[in-house]
């Protein structure tokens, strides 16, 4: 049997949920209009974007000359560090309380027209010391037990403003994905007294079917279990649960990881790759976690073109999960492409390393 002739379902050790795989319907005809990528007119400079340096935010709050990342409080934040504490219980089927929280906002660049895949390694790497920063800073707060780190990158992703940047949310509780997979970790960890992650890695670093790329201190995988088409996953070789505990040697090939992975994505589809990026550390919330072992998810829409994508509709929405690709596929087409980025441009190719 071949993952790729027959339909079935694959589990998620971390989550505890199901994703259906079709891999014969790939082949069926598509008939929908496939568009070529168009340039992409963005200045390096934009007087009315609020995230470039010297710019005014809300509030006539002016943004400093930065030259590298820049991170501030979310002007119009999801959350709020204070407020009344209350609850709603009713009769166990109507339940509600107060969350409070802080959300930042992190600029990667002061260039407007710049993406993390066009940056060079040594500017991503002051990313990651950001991040590293903010979440070690945030996390040692006594009513916070948890930091997501994110990037909504591209249009088709809900982002608004093309400027580099992602987004921090530390809350008062653990948010629902991450306590499936801190009770994932823990039982496994319980049963066989090793990592779930560490175990899984092994595995794909020994098969290479699902593996992008890889370097002494991280690999990206696509997800045996992935949802999305080119679903990616960057796993640390040492087990680190959190970005602050990174060494600088395990910064500079987190840097290195990021660039070779976002330059195949835009290489991909000749376009400005798309996706939702997230971070999950284990919980700032006081306790042990010693079978957590850091990771980020890259969730990208595209699955045939710069501008076909994939929805979760339908069966989707109302079932479960399901994919047409297989992830083994999936893997295959990015690790053969170049890590030199080729992005139209002017017409022209834009090559940056």
């Amino acid at each position: 049997m071949t993952y790729a002739e027959h339909p079935h379902r694959r589990f998620n050790p971390l989550t505890e949920e199901w994703v259906l795989c079709s891999p014969h319907r790939a082949e069926r005809p598509w008939q929908g209009e496939v568009e070529k990528p168009t340039a992409a007119n963005i200045p390096s400079y934009d007087p009315n974007c609020y995230l470039c340096p010297g710019n005014e935010r809300a509030g006539h709050v002016k943004n400093p000359d930065y030259r590298s990342t820049f991170v501030f409080d979310n002007d119009f934040a999801a959350l709020q560090p204070n407020g009344r504490d209350w609850q709603v219980n009713e009769e166990n089927l109507l339940i509600a309380h107060a969350e409070a929280g802080t959300c930042r906002v992190v600029c990667f660049s002061p260039s407007h027209d710049l993406t993390l895949a066009q940056m060079p390694t040594a500017d991503i790497r002051l990313v990651v010391d950001a991040w590293a920063e903010e979440m070690h800073y945030l996390g040692i707060r006594d009513d916070i037990k948890y930091v997501q780190i994110f990037e909504n990158k591209g249009q088709a992703m809900g982002c608004s403003n093309p400027h580099p940047h992602g987004q921090i949310w530390a809350t008062t509780h653990v948010p629902h994905i991450p306590a499936l997979k801190m009770r994932s970790q823990q039982t496994y960890a319980r049963s066989y007294g090793r990592d779930l992650l560490g175990d899984y890695l092994k595995l794909e670093l020994s098969k290479e079917e699902r593996l992008i790329c890889r370097n002494d201190y991280w690999s990206a995988v696509v997800p045996f279990w992935a949802v999305w088409p080119f679903e990616a996953m960057l796993i640390p070789l040492r087990l680190v649960s959190d970005l602050a505990s990174l060494t600088p040697e395990e910064r500079d090939a987190l840097a290195d990881i990021i660039k070779r992975l976002t330059v195949r994505y835009d290489n991909l589809f000749n376009t400005s790759f798309p996706y939702s990026m997230g971070w999950h550390a284990c919980p700032t919330d006081g306790q042990p976690h010693p079978y957590w072992r850091l990771h980020a998810v890259y969730c990208p829409p595209l699955l045939r073109s710069a501008t076909i994508r994939k929805f979760l509709v339908g069966y989707e929405m109302t079932a479960e999960p399901q994919r047409d690709i297989t992830p083994e596929q999936a893997a295959l087409q990015m690790r053969e492409l170049s890590e030199v980025h080729y992005m139209i441009r002017d017409s022209k190719f834009d090559i940056r390393i």
